[in-house]
């Protein structure tokens, strides 16, 4: 049975990725996607997914705006990374996709009460939505079957040396879901850095020959742009949809498990991740850490519901369902 999910994301190009891999592969059921501010403000990030919900055919999904802001920092957007739109690149049309009026954390909290089984949560952004969910409903803890998320790193940062930028533009919200006892998995920098989106590989998505594959290559044409500028990569890292692959297929994305604690106070590293590999803290594990991508199977799979969204594979339901 596919597994139910719910995508938390700030959308951003691999963001806009995640969402088509989640909604193209048959082994999920994509039952949300909620937006937070992150790459983008909450206006633009909204705007976004319903932007790749447009383009992708993808009109069975409730779409939901939540948080505008981080818990206790002002928000700081990654337009040096994802354009002033935040997904700069390609034309969009005007959206046909809506909202509902609902805001994210209500709209996860019941559709956690109403599917018949755990939900698995996929945030690709700052964690303000699922911890201001998990401080206002704890309950619903019990409900979550795992949080697997795209944030954080084993090394280095990319917003600052030691932090990477979901983690860092909300460190107190990270926090929170690192100790708030549901099982979590952390598909951090170490791991992301593996999906590299290759000029072959972007060779493949114009390959299918449809307007979503051609898409796909626009926005990783200009994110790869940004990524060579920025940190001289020679093709960029496609994140957040290897969180999705996780759930999809956990043979995709091998893990370890750590305790993983978030740096709130320090001078040069507030918002890094602190993973401990080598169990020398004594401290229990907390999470799932994500270490290697097998990355040829991990493309077929990218490619695969691209191919499938372009081809009208995904169905038409009421946007308020839950199961």
């Amino acid at each position: 049975m596919p597994v139910p999910i719910i995508i938390d994301c700030d959308p951003g190009h691999d963001d806009a990725l995640a969402i088509m891999l989640a909604a193209g592969d048959p082994a999920v059921d994509l039952l949300a996607i909620t937006t937070v501010a992150g790459n983008q403000t909450l206006d633009k990030t909204t705007l976004n997914a319903r932007r790749v919900c447009t383009v992708a055919g993808i009109t069975d999904v409730p779409v939901a705006a939540g948080c505008d802001r981080p818990l206790v920092q002002p928000l700081d957007v990654a337009a040096d990374v994802h354009g002033v739109s935040g997904l700069d690149g390609p034309m969009f049309p005007a959206p046909t996709v809506d909202v509902v009026p609902e805001h994210a954390v209500d709209l996860i909290h019941r559709l956690l009460a109403e599917h018949p089984e755990p939900v698995t949560l996929v945030p690709t952004a700052p964690l303000t939505n699922i911890a201001l969910l998990l401080t206002r409903y704890p309950q619903d803890a019990a409900r979550i079957r795992e949080i697997v998320l795209m944030g954080g790193s084993t090394e280095r940062g990319n917003r600052t040396p030691a932090a990477e930028f979901n983690v860092l533009t909300d460190p107190e919200a990270a926090d929170i879901v690192f100790r708030s006892g549901a099982p979590v998995t952390m598909c951090g920098l170490n791991v992301t850095h593996q999906a590299l989106a290759t000029p072959e590989v972007v060779a493949r998505f114009v390959a299918l020959g449809t307007p979503l594959g051609q898409t796909c290559a626009d926005l990783l044409t200009f994110f790869g742009s940004t990524y060579r500028a920025l940190w001289g990569f020679p093709s960029p890292p496609l994140h957040d949809p290897v969180a999705v692959a996780r759930v999809i297929d956990p043979g995709l994305v091998h893990c370890v498990e750590a305790h993983v604690a978030v740096e709130l106070h320090g001078r040069y590293t507030r918002g890094a991740t602190v993973v401990d590999l080598h169990r020398s803290t004594g401290r229990p594990v907390n999470a799932r850490v994500a270490t290697v991508l097998e990355t040829g199977p991990f493309w077929d799979r990218m490619i695969a519901a691209v191919a499938a969204l372009g081809a009208g594979g995904h169905g038409t339901r009421d946007p308020g369902h839950t199961a």
